[in-house]
Parts: structure tokens; sequence; C-alpha cells
């Protein structure tokens, strides 16, 4: 089963999304996952087939600004956390998508932990893959270099600032054809650059891991930190404070997985995803 590729135009902005549906008819709730910076929905390419081989419907679309999703000029849109959730929200609106498991990881994924806690209504099961999640979190300079003036004009409109970040991210390398699909926006248009350098300019980091903090102490539904403990920017100390606070959640350290999970080590995430989502299924 492999993921299928979509574009769908929701009001001004054209989203690119990968879609996996499982064989038959399900009553499972649908898994909608969201990639960090600077990745793509392409790093769940092959979560996403695991997915729907146990019945469920699993979507990831390419943020805004990111892979071959739009990538407008910041003064059509604004690339900061409120846009970004604004934009969620009619993209799941447009997909019909009422109620779902969210999955986030990265720096971007942190977006989806906001859209959560506005919309608890529409969020069925959490899971979090090595995403900022306490005032602790710092971004690294490897990407916060790519937001610097000047020196981030120039780094952003250089195709191999992929290789660097997410080789950089886990120690692992990455196979040439994979890394070509996440060159090529860079190499089609010098937008996909200016878009990665306004959506790290304003990302507004301590904020948002304000409203994580506070926001998941009140948190109810059932939530999974799987954590690859390899990760050079946000240590697992970081996973462990915040499901301290949480009512409902479970840590899973992911031997030997960096900063992008997905990426480094797809088997171990659906190993600890798929039994998380299974368990939690009210028959």
């Amino acid at each position: 089963m492999v993921a299928g590729e979509n574009w769908i135009e929701v009001g001004n902005l054209t989203w690119f999304y990968r879609e996996s549906k499982p064989p038959g008819k399900t009553d499972r709730v649908p898994v909608v996952l969201l990639h960090g910076i600077p990745a793509q929905s392409y790093s769940w390419r092959d979560v996403l087939p695991a997915l729907a081989e146990q019945g469920f419907r699993a979507i990831a679309p390419d943020w805004i600004g990111s892979g071959f999703s739009a990538q407008p000029d910041r003064r059509d849109f604004a690339y900061t956390p409120d846009a970004f959730i604004q934009a969620l929200e009619q993209l799941l609106k447009a997909l019909e998508i009422q109620r779902c498991s969210l999955v986030v990881q990265g720096f971007l994924g942190s977006v989806g932990l906001q859209y959560a806690l506005r919309h608890p209504e529409q969020i069925d099961r959490l899971v979090i893959l090595n995403t900022p999640l306490t005032t602790a979190a710092k971004l690294p300079w490897k990407i916060r270099q790519l937001g610097v003036p000047l020196m981030g004009d120039m780094m952003t409109q250089d195709p191999l600032l992929v290789d660097r970040t997410l080789e950089g991210g886990g120690g692992y390398r990455v196979e040439d054809k994979d890394l070509d699909v996440y060159r090529r926006p860079f190499l089609r248009s010098s937008d996909a650059g200016r878009a990665l350098l306004a959506t790290i300019q304003n990302l507004q980091l301590q904020q948002v891991t304000t409203e994580i903090e506070t926001g998941f102490q009140q948190w109810t539904q059932p939530v999974l930190v799987a954590w690859g403990i390899r990760d050079p920017w946000l240590p697992l100390d970081i996973a462990k404070q915040f499901i301290r606070t949480v009512a409902d959640a479970e840590l899973v350290e992911l031997e030997e997985v960096g900063h992008y999970p997905q990426e480094d080590w797809h088997e171990k995430v659906s190993a600890a995803l798929i039994p998380f989502l299974r368990r939690q299924v009210v028959s």
C-alpha cells in the first residue's frame, strides 16, 4: 500500500497532502500527521501505509510554505503560529475531518499541539514525537541560523540545507533518492527558501511553549510521547518533565533515534504508534 499524493484548494491556499486509506470500510478515527522543519509530509511515507493496514485513514499534509504546498509571500500569509493554526482548521474542515488522532513532530509540530489545545473536542488522542513541549526547549543554531537576516536569506536558498539539517538532527545519512524529494521545492523556486525564512523568524517559540506547558495541565485525552533519545536539540528531560504534568500521558523512549524519528527509524515509530491508537479505540 502506497500513500497517494493529493492537492486541495482551501480558500486562497493550495495544500499538498499524502494519504493512505485502509482497504475496506473502517470505523476508526482518522490520523493526521504533522511534520517539522525543514521536512515535509514525505517524512511520514512509511508510517502512512502502516497505519492504513491497521484500518486507519492516515493523512499527512505539507505545511503551507513547506514541501509542495503553496509558498505565498509573507504579505499574503503571516507564517505565525496563529496563521498556521487557522490554516490547519480550514484544511481539516475541507477534508471533512471532524475528529482525528493527531501526530506531531518537530519545531512546527508544536503548532499542532496549540491546535489541539484550542480544539480539544476534535482530538481523539495525541502522539508527540520530539517536539518543543516546555519553555526549556530552545531552537538549535542549526535551524536558528536559517532565520537570521542576510545569513538566513542566503542559506535558505541553498537546497543542501535540507541534507545538513535532517542529517544533523539524527546522525543518520538520508538516502539520495529521499533527499531529492526534500530538495525539490528549493530547486524549483526561491519561494521555498523565503517561506522557510519567514516560518523560522515567526516561530514565537517562547510564547508557544508557554501555551503548551500551561494548557496541557488540564488535558484529559490520552497522550503518547515517543521520543528519539539521540536528539541533539531536544533532550529526553523535556519529555519527562512534560508527561509529569499531563493526566493521561505515557512515554516511550526510542533508542538510537534522533530528532526526526519517522525519518531515522520509521519501524520504531509505527511500533509505538499503532498499539497506542488501537488500544484506545472504543468498540
